[in-house]
């Protein structure tokens, strides 16, 4: 995700440029045609500009809605994030018995733990993701490739042998995790860590993460309807088409040197639309790893250094810093 306080004209039109080129040569060619063969293929602008208007009016459908997806992702990991502080905060007050520091710790680590496999299975790639501009390309090309062996790399940080051997081989690590959280909660309750109150209060926060794992693999699994994201992209090559023989009447009685400006008008048009449809197509996954996503691995190190903290830790990671004005 890019945080510095605005992007660059250049940074932003090296990222869309391909469009005002192509838009460029596109209406050089129609001009040159026009100018030399003396070819009439001028069309009036009234008609296209009712195009224009109508794909203005759908581009905008598109960013909002797409909008409201990277939004609604954002708020779930808020979500994450409190939630996650009031477990370890629930840890460190209602475990109480022999032993209880290594039980907190064991509790706050497995935690931590779920958080690093639903981020892993966040950055697994979609085929109708854009799976080629990741993020500095930390999460390419193999992001799916190396899955598995990064992810046992780093939850055996946090939970035992044992454990990983239980989840490996399992579709849904995260969720198996979880589920392993529960099921120590249980035994410590018989064991009288915690009486039946405090452990329903830590089965309402396992709720929660469950819920907003579920909230965040519906934005990951189900993609922005490919009906919309499709229509957009062809009425913004219709309008594009006709904008430079539009453009014709209006720059065909100029002086010479002015007549020439017309193909930069067009591509510039042409490229001011394929940018709003392009920063609408950008923004429908946000868990995908590029530009503009949700920085789940920087929240989860957030989360993780406040619940370590907590239980005053040793050797506590420092917090992801920005890369080039990017966090991850």
């Amino acid at each position: 995700m890019y945080i510095k306080r605005n992007y660059s004209f250049w940074m932003t039109f090296n990222w869309s440029k391909k469009p005002f080129i192509l838009g460029f040569i596109y209406s050089m060619v129609i001009y040159l045609l026009f100018y030399f063969l003396k070819v009439d293929i001028a069309i009036p602008w009234q008609p296209i500009s009712i195009i224009g208007i109508a794909v203005a009016f759908y581009l905008g459908f598109k960013n909002n809605s797409s909008y409201d997806r990277t939004w609604e992702a954002r708020k779930i990991w808020g979500s994450i994030v409190n939630n996650s502080r009031t477990f370890g905060a629930a840890a460190v007050a209602f475990v109480q018995g022999e032993g209880d520091e290594k039980i907190k710790k064991e509790l706050i680590y497995r935690h931590i733990a779920w958080l690093v496999a639903l981020r892993h299975q966040l950055r697994l790639s979609k085929e109708w993701e854009h799976q080629r501009q990741r993020l500095n390309e930390l999460y390419a090309p193999t992001v799916c490739e190396d899955y598995t062996d990064k992810l046992e790399s780093e939850l055996s940080k946090y939970i035992s042998k044992a454990e990983l051997d239980r989840v490996e081989g399992k579709t849904n690590t995260a969720t198996q995790i979880m589920r392993i959280q529960a099921e120590r909660l249980q035994e410590l309750k018989d064991l009288n860590y915690f009486e039946d109150f405090r452990h329903m209060e830590f089965h309402q926060l396992l709720r929660s993460f469950y819920e907003d794992q579920g909230k965040s693999e519906r934005i990951k699994n189900f993609p922005f309807p490919r009906q919309y994201a499709s229509t957009a992209v062809w009425l913004t090559f219709v309008f594009c088409a006709f904008v430079p023989f539009g453009l014709l009447n209006v720059f065909n009685h100029s002086e010479s040197w002015i007549y020439w400006a017309g193909p930069f008008i067009s591509a510039l048009l042409i490229w001011v639309f394929f940018l709003m449809e392009k920063i609408g197509d950008y923004s429908e996954n946000p868990f995908e790893g590029t530009y503009n996503d949700v920085p789940i691995t920087s929240i989860s190190r957030g989360i993780e250094i406040d619940l370590r903290e907590m239980i005053d830790d040793i050797d506590i990671p420092s917090a992801i810093k920005d890369e080039n004005g990017f966090l991850l």
